[in-house]
């Protein structure tokens, strides 16, 4: 009780083994039965949020392997801007007469930041935090932010084994890039593509950082253990608090970088550890400051040991107070940036790679290029849930394999265009003018050019045709560009193979009331619905396309919406709201689209459905117009120099209903 009022326990993730476990895959499933839950003022007598001295502030890893989560959130500390965007400041604490038990966390999720509510009830074992904690007993905010984030995952164990980028994306907003320490051709998750492909991925040289060493965040990782190292782990991220050029006694220059394990103990016994070998060519007065520096669980290597011991590194790029992303490249402030959802649908937009016939259908996207200069062009699919059927045979610390679980083999590919007419077959035989690296199981690829003016066509596929995710294109460049949909004609209904019926429907969307946005939004159920009907006493119905829609906006071609429209089964006793929040489309006209109409041709079983046209965005007020086309009959016999008639058309002015 605080004041006596109660204080908030958190329905949505409460405390108990549903908040810990997923499948219970993982070793924490066995600490079930050990765990309680307890607030901060009943683990220690005074909790705070952060300690006066930094270094106690910093993440020190449990029982669950998490790290390359406490790596990510290490970067925080030094960029109060980042911290106060995920954990907004003046929020009431312990012993303020306004708290009452909760705290507010904000992480980025595809394209905007989302807001996380937990209660401050935390896992413990005998009175100890069992997960994540601060150096300093007493401080909080690491233990609160770990279990925001697990709640936005699902569960504890679903941030089990994963990657520092991901972490870095969610925590900033930004951009993140994985780069090897190794031999490339290695990888046997890449696949080969055209020899034509210009793919390029770079190995690390330090020296290229060095524009924004003090800005970026740099973590490092090992797949196996180190030679250097004298505790063994498949898996295990680890963060480049700093790394500086000292000069040696001799007159030549080592680079020394200073990295912190997340376990809080060193683990390292190479060349500059402790009283090691090395800090004997170095001035006295220079090795007593650089080893005043370490902190507990921090320990100083060499570029060489760093290049010849770990397997990869992942490089956040830095974030202005702005908000604008500084390129790792050139050091350049990228004030421009666009981004737009998209999805591949199997059966229309899963092309899969370029060696498929069918990659021409993969969705699309026109950039234009103002000036000459660098771009940023990033792919970003949406993460899936772990497969419990394969989640006995996952090596759990090994990050390969948690990408495998959670993600498809993506690329993006970006030809130039010399019109915005063009034959895109001959298009498509000629090599990309850029790429990423070979389709990956990544969650995010990204490219990075220097591009002259124009019109660019960006594709993104996925490996294997067929394959089903959503995703969003993001650009960011130092000067203006542009980012929209190139729209695919719709296939032709065969309007000679029969009769068709046509309805029109206006609507409107309306702020506040029916402006629900697209389905990224908890909103999306606000927006209108037309409700249809398939009729099943046609035997012939279902052997080609029966049902085609077309969503047009009523605003000038300056001033245009993206706009787009899903088609749901309607289950009998359910509502709309539920309908539209946990059920998928049966068929959709996505990525919403800046043009003035959208079309969809497809086949449906017979049955009810309801289509729901809307905005990309929520609150986006505009007047529309819904034509849909239903076959009716399908004609037996179609003589070669007849021609048919105009088909049936219905117009139905209808004020659309907006779902309250």
């Amino acid at each position: 009780m605080c004041g006596g009022k109660a204080l908030f326990e958190d329905p949505d993730f409460p405390s108990d083994h549903t908040s810990l476990l997923s499948d219970g895959c993982t070793p924490i499933a066995r600490l079930q039965g050990d765990i309680t839950w307890r607030r901060p003022q009943e683990i220690c007598q005074s909790p705070e949020l952060f300690p006066d001295n930094i270094n106690l502030a910093h993440a020190k890893q449990g029982l669950l392997g998490d790290c390359w989560f406490l790596c990510a959130s290490n970067f925080l500390l030094t960029n109060r801007h980042l911290l106060n965007k995920v954990l907004p400041s003046d929020q009431p604490q312990w012993g303020d007469s306004r708290y009452r038990g909760s705290f507010q966390f904000r992480f980025w999720q595809l394209g905007h930041f989302t807001e996380v509510i937990i209660d401050d009830r935390l896992p413990c074992i005998n009175s100890n935090l069992c997960f994540s904690r601060c150096q300093s007993p007493t401080a909080f905010w690491v233990a609160l932010l770990e279990k925001a984030y697990a709640k936005l995952h699902g569960s504890y164990e679903q941030l089990w084994a994963g990657q520092v980028s991901e972490a870095l994306v969610d925590l900033t907003g930004g951009l993140a890039e994985h780069w090897s320490l190794g031999d490339f051709g290695s990888d046997g998750e890449q696949k080969p593509e055209q020899a034509s492909d210009q793919v390029s991925r770079r190995r690390l040289d330090l020296k290229f950082l060095y524009p924004v060493k003090d800005e970026c965040a740099l973590s490092c990782s090992t797949h196996s253990s180190p030679a250097g190292t004298n505790e063994t782990g498949q898996y295990h991220a680890l963060t480049v608090m700093e790394w500086l050029d000292v000069r040696i006694v001799s007159g030549g220059v080592v680079r020394l970088l200073r990295i912190r394990n997340p376990w809080g103990r060193c683990c390292w016994g190479g060349t500059w550890i402790g009283s090691g070998a090395g800090w004997s060519s170095v001035d006295p007065i220079i090795a007593l400051d650089l080893q005043a520096r370490v902190a507990e669980g921090e320990f100083w290597l060499d570029e060489a040991e760093f290049m010849s011991q770990f397997d990869d590194v992942t490089v956040g790029y830095p974030v202005s107070k702005e908000g604008h992303l500084k390129s790792i490249y050139t050091g350049n402030l990228l004030t421009h940036s666009h981004q737009l959802a998209g999805r591949w649908i199997k059966g229309y937009s899963a092309g899969g790679n370029r060696n498929s016939s069918s990659y021409g259908t993969n969705p699309k996207f026109w950039l234009k290029v103002c000036e000459r200069g660098e771009v940023l062009v990033s792919l970003l699919q949406h993460r899936k849930l772990r497969n419990r059927e394969n989640c006995a045979q996952t090596q759990l610390d090994d990050s390969k394999n948690t990408k495998h679980q959670h993600y498809q083999a993506i690329a993006l590919h970006m030809w130039k265009v010399e019109k915005k007419r063009f034959n895109l077959g001959r298009m498509l035989n000629k090599p990309p003018c850029a790429s990423t690296h070979c389709h990956t199981y990544e969650r995010e690829v990204v490219l990075h050019r220097q591009l002259e003016p124009g019109y660019y066509l960006l594709i993104p596929s996925t490996y294997k045709p067929g394959t089903e995710a959503r995703f969003l294109i993001r650009v960011f460049s130092f000067f203006s560009t542009s980012l929209s949909v190139l729209k695919s004609p719709a296939p032709s209904l065969p309007l000679t193979d029969g009769e068709w019926e046509t309805s029109y429907f206006r609507g409107s969307w309306v702020e506040g009331t029916s402006a629900g946005g697209s389905r990224n939004f908890l909103s999306h159920w606000k927006n209108p619905c037309f409700p249809f009907t398939v009729g099943g006493d046609d035997p012939a119905v279902m052997s080609g396309l029966n049902v085609r829609i077309t969503l047009q906006q009523s605003r000038p071609d300056t001033d245009l919406y993206p706009i787009g429209f899903h088609i749901y089964k309607v289950l009998e006793g359910v509502s709309v709201q539920t309908l539209l929040s946990n059920e998928d489309p049966v068929a959709s006209c996505v990525p919403h689209c800046y043009t003035q109409d959208v079309s969809l041709a497809c086949c449906l079983p017979p049955g009810a459905y309801t289509i729901v046209p809307s905005t990309y965005q929520p609150d986006c007020s505009a007047n529309f117009t819904l034509s849909m086309s239903r076959r009716i009959q399908r004609l037996k016999v179609v003589k070669s120099q007849e021609r048919l008639g105009t088909a049936i058309q219905e117009v139905c002015m209808l004020t659309c209903r907006a779902v309250a």
